[in-house]
């Protein structure tokens, strides 16, 4: 074990020269996350912009949602001058950087130009990533894509702009639960240490990160708390938001990704889930478990993916039957302790 652990290291860290080494030579940087972003994906995203560009390079940012839309969080992330509408993203650049991704699909509107693109710096930390791009740069044992771009930008050297390091802190800290998560490693607490050397407002971003709802949303995750159930028998409480219940409070769904934090407190339940229905009509599950559950696997039959303890996926159908079928894969990923 402990030799296959130094291996994939190994094979990182060498991923990580090369990518370093594509980005020096490179003028021009197209970069892209995933749709919805969180704080980790735009973070990522938007810190290696900023270091790029003190660096002397052209950069262009984006992701592919339709329509393009900004949660409040992100107000508090610098480096923003850079990001654009996926509409007036390259369609075929020379150097493209995907930042959190996990899959093909997760890129949304932007999936094409991954296909189009000269070269695919492919920077992730998802397990269940497959190793995309040309160049994957992928740790499964990061706590956040963010400590990997980190880790890129010491690589290569030179000066990391006080805008890149709280980008960067953002990604980990929200990633890391606060570094409550079990991903979050020794190395993931002296790289966030590094970052907070860096003069940027911690206390006010952690504010904006963690303490900053609307009143609007507040009345929403009411409406799901009142919804809440629990199936004891695969110890799973759930519940649903709909586009009604967002339209009728004046709520846009990207403001509602944390409400999946509340119902996962339940001690109750192994694992949680919400789902919460998109402009097409589908669900977005999010789940998270206490342990007893590998969710990446779960996730995986329907098509999305993340991590043992937290993954997500978009159902085809209405939400008790996602709930009839997740509850099914529950039972058949169960670990063996169970």
């Amino acid at each position: 074990m402990v030799a296959k652990a130094e291996a994939v290291h190994a094979g990182v860290d060498a991923a990580l020269d090369e990518a370093a080494r594509v980005l020096k030579d490179a003028p021009e940087i197209a970069l892209a996350c995933h749709v919805n972003p969180d704080p980790d994906a735009l973070g990522s995203m938007l810190g290696l912009s900023s270091f790029l560009r003190a660096r002397g390079k052209t950069t262009v940012s984006s992701f592919g949602n339709d329509p393009f839309e900004l949660a409040p969080w992100v107000a508090a992330l610098p480096a923003r001058d850079g990001l654009l509408e996926p509409k007036r993203f390259p369609r075929a650049p020379a150097l493209l950087v995907t930042l959190d991704s996990a899959s093909l699909d997760r890129l949304g509107q932007l999936a094409p130009v991954a296909s189009r693109a000269g070269a695919v710096i492919w920077i992730d930390h998802h397990i269940s990533n497959e190793g995309l791009g040309t160049i994957p740069v992928i740790d499964p044992a990061a706590s956040s894509t963010a400590e990997v771009v980190f880790r890129l930008m010491k690589k290569m050297g030179g000066t990391i702009p006080p805008e890149a390091a709280a980008c960067l802190y953002a990604g980990i800290v929200t990633d890391t639960g606060r570094f409550q998560y079990e991903a979050t490693s020794a190395e993931t607490l002296r790289l966030a240490a590094e970052l907070r050397t860096y003069p940027f407002d911690h206390a006010r971003l952690a504010q904006v990160l963690f303490e900053d709802n609307s009143l609007a949303y507040l009345r929403v995750l009411a409406v799901a708390l009142q919804r809440l159930a629990f199936d004891e028998e695969v110890g799973l409480v759930w519940t649903y938001v709909t586009q009604a219940d967002l339209s009728e409070a004046g709520v846009g769904v990207g403001e509602t990704d944390d409400m999946i934090d509340v119902v996962r407190t339940a001690r109750e339940a192994d694992v949680a889930a919400v789902l919460k229905q998109q402009r097409d009509g589908r669900f977005k599950v999010s789940t998270r478990s206490r342990g007893g559950t590998d969710l990446a696997v779960v996730a995986s039959r329907f098509g999305g993916g993340g991590h043992r303890l937290a993954a997500g996926y978009t159902s085809k159908v209405g939400a008790l039957e996602t709930i009839r079928e997740l509850a099914a894969a529950i039972r058949e990923a169960r670990t063996p302790s169970e």
